[in-house]
């Protein structure tokens, strides 16, 4: 081992002091820098999977709309299965009705789906607490686990449902009976939006509500796995009658707005989070130019024992890179130590302030959130180092300019 790497270490971990303080003290600042930067990209790129994931799971892979209604939907779905890369294709029809029960209303949004079809693209039966798709029938319903709470509705229950069309009708003097629906299973997702204000009926009972005819709205389609979303849908639009009106948008694109949204939140605070680290590495380098004044008469020893300046500064600046190496280690199992008992500790802040219900009502989830992706781990990694590292620059530069002969002097 070269001399000064030697001496770096022997200054950190000094002869006969078993807890060195201010080594100690230096890589706790990186670790919990590094520990604040790990739990927040990863909470926030939590939200975001779960957001991505929830998307895609509900509406498919790429989603085909066109400017009003679609009138031919079977042809238009056999052009699509045509496309390379199509898995399956499922249509829907989708609008807001007023839902009542025992005199309790609420306005929901609609979903009508192919029951033979929509377990292709989109998992909808996994969803499914009570009850059972297969039970779905044009005299049904599924409610969303929520509603169903806010409704007191249950399975077998009767709700009644107020279509847009009945105030049509009664604009042309006719009289339209709210249809009367059976609840035949109750699904939850596990986002409070969805699960709160989300109700699922066939695909006939919809077209009835809305006068649709067989006309639907759009169509969802699944692709391969490994197949990119935007590629797809691009094949697709190519594959489309020009006269159909009808065009292909990948989940990508057709959310391109609020992915832009999160990336950017995850971004800032990940910028914002990283002064922590800049801050612990001004107090390295406060403690490390402390060393050179203290020692100056060390170090004026060393150039006139045939020490090179560049050797000198050495030792300084693998000081701060052994900080930063052991802090961010001890920062990464501090984060994810941490991320390992998220809900716990979420479950006792929010039982101890009496706020049980303000994470699922604020941030639409019932549980907290994380994934980590391992581009943002190295780059916490490299950013840590890198930034520790220069924090011995400074020192090493002082040190290495000192004059033998002027340091020995020294007092």
């Amino acid at each position: 081992m070269p001399w000064y790497l030697y001496l770096a270490l022997k200054q950190l971990f000094p002869t006969g002091k078993r807890f060195p303080f201010f080594t100690a003290i230096s890589m706790l600042g990186v670790a919990l820098g590094v520990a604040l930067l790990i739990i927040s990209t990863s909470v926030m790129g939590g939200f975001g999977h779960e957001i991505r994931r929830m998307i895609v799971e509900v509406q498919g892979d790429v989603q085909v709309r066109a400017n009003g209604l679609m009138q031919d939907p079977a042809g238009l779905q056999a052009r699509i299965l045509k496309v390379p890369g199509v898995i399956a294709t499922t249509p829907f029809a989708e609008g807001v009705v007023m839902l009542q029960h025992q005199d309790k209303p609420a306005f929901p949004a609609i979903q009508g789906v192919d029951v033979n079809r929509v377990s292709r693209v989109v998992p909808l039966d996994y969803y499914v607490r009570i009850g059972s798709l297969n039970q779905l029938d044009d005299d049904s319903i599924i409610l969303s686990a929520q509603l169903a709470y806010s409704l007191g509705a249950r399975m077998g229950s009767t709700v009644e449902i107020y279509s847009p069309l009945l105030l049509e009708k009664l604009k042309n003097d006719e009289v339209m009976l709210p249809r009367s629906l059976t609840v035949a299973g109750i699904f939850e997702v596990g986002h409070q939006q969805l699960d709160s204000s989300t109700v699922i009926v066939t695909l006939r009972t919809m077209q009835d509500l809305y006068g649709l005819g067989r006309s639907v709205h759009g169509i969802n389609v699944k692709i391969q796995n490994g197949l990119d979303a935007d590629v797809a849908a691009a094949r697709i639009n190519a594959a489309l009658p020009p006269d159909s009106g009808a065009r292909a948008r990948s989940w990508i694109e057709a959310n391109e707005d609020f992915l832009f949204v999160l990336s950017l939140e995850k971004n800032m605070i990940f910028f914002l989070l990283t002064f922590i680290i800049v801050v612990a590495a001004f107090s390295v380098t406060s403690s490390l130019l402390i060393s050179v004044v203290r020692k100056t008469r060390e170090i004026g020893l060393l150039g006139a024992l045939g020490g090179k300046p560049r050797h000198v500064a050495a030792c300084f600046c693998f000081q701060g890179l052994f900080i930063g190496v052991a802090g961010t280690a001890l920062g990464l199992v501090l984060g994810f130590s941490a991320l390992w008992l998220r809900n716990d500790m979420v479950a006792f802040f929010t039982k101890l302030t009496g706020s049980q219900e303000v994470l699922a009502r604020f941030y639409q989830f019932s549980r907290l959130p994380a994934y980590t992706a391992t581009s943002d781990v190295v780059m916490i990694v490299v950013c840590s180092i890198v930034i520790s590292t220069l924090a011995g620059l400074l020192p090493a530069w002082r040190a290495a300019r000192l004059k033998p002969v002027e340091a020995l002097r020294s007092e």
